[in-house]
């Protein structure tokens, strides 16, 4: 009787156990789904409070969502989204080296966002470190040929380091990627002003000096004497009166 009990307490169990392993395994999934989408949530939440200005709040919910499982803001990129506006929302609170910091933890997963480079590029301008900015507005123009922020931060920058050629042409630039912006018309135009200044300036001195040596040469020829011209009237004069 034991024996021919025995299939049926082992079918019973196999049933338990296919019944209690799906269960288990989908408390397991629920659970990390869980945590997943507290991160994408807290993202989320994030992007709400930059967009209406709020960036302190925001960067709280960013480190946060940072501190939980990112699996899923990696699998739809919006890892990367965070990492753009946290430092943005850094630079707007003039937090440039936090900022920095940031953007080069995104800049270690996409090296080849333009975004990135191009507000790391406006962080360093803020701190004063002219050509690192530079060669990141290089960057982020080298990623992305028709980025139109990056061509006007670089001519901004180039206009304040006083080269307005290369000014113009970056906003030149911004100007057929964006025919109608505002802030590459004006920088254009201000760029040329500036130009033109510089060349008028510069012309202007080559001038003074060409004025200032051509009075040297005659105040050279007209009062300069030879050296030596008056110990030979000494000596003129002192024959003169020996005889």
């Amino acid at each position: 009787m034991v024996f021919r009990k025995c299939p049926f307490v082992l079918a019973a169990f196999l049933v338990i156990v296919l019944i209690v392993q799906p269960v288990l395994s989908a408390t397991t999934v629920t659970s990390e789904n869980a945590e997943n989408d507290a991160a994408l949530g807290l993202f989320n939440s994030a992007e709400v409070l930059v967009s209406n200005g709020d960036y302190e709040n925001a960067i709280r919910l960013f480190d946060r969502s940072l501190a939980s499982n990112t699996t899923m803001l990696k699998k739809t990129d919006a890892i990367l989204y965070l990492y753009r506006d946290k430092g943005y929302s850094l630079i707007k609170l003039e937090r440039f080296p936090d900022a920095i910091a940031t953007l080069d933890e995104g800049l270690a997963a996409y090296p080849n966002d333009a975004m990135l480079w191009n507000n790391k590029g406006y962080a360093l301008k803020s701190l004063g470190k002219t050509q690192e900015a530079l060669a990141a507005y290089d960057k982020s123009i080298g990623f992305d040929r028709n980025y139109t922020n990056a061509y006007i931060n670089r001519g901004d920058l180039l206009s304040q380091m006083g080269r307005y050629t290369e000014a113009a042409d970056a906003y030149t630039r911004a100007n057929e990627t964006d025919p109608f912006n505002v802030a590459a018309s004006y920088g254009l135009v201000a760029a040329r002003k500036g130009e033109a200044g510089s060349t008028g300036t510069m012309t202007a001195l080559l001038a003074i000096l060409v004025i200032v040596a051509a009075g040297i040469v005659v105040w050279y020829v007209k009062y300069r004497r030879p050296a030596g011209s008056a110990p030979e009237e000494k000596r003129s004069k002192s024959k003169s009166k020996k005889k």
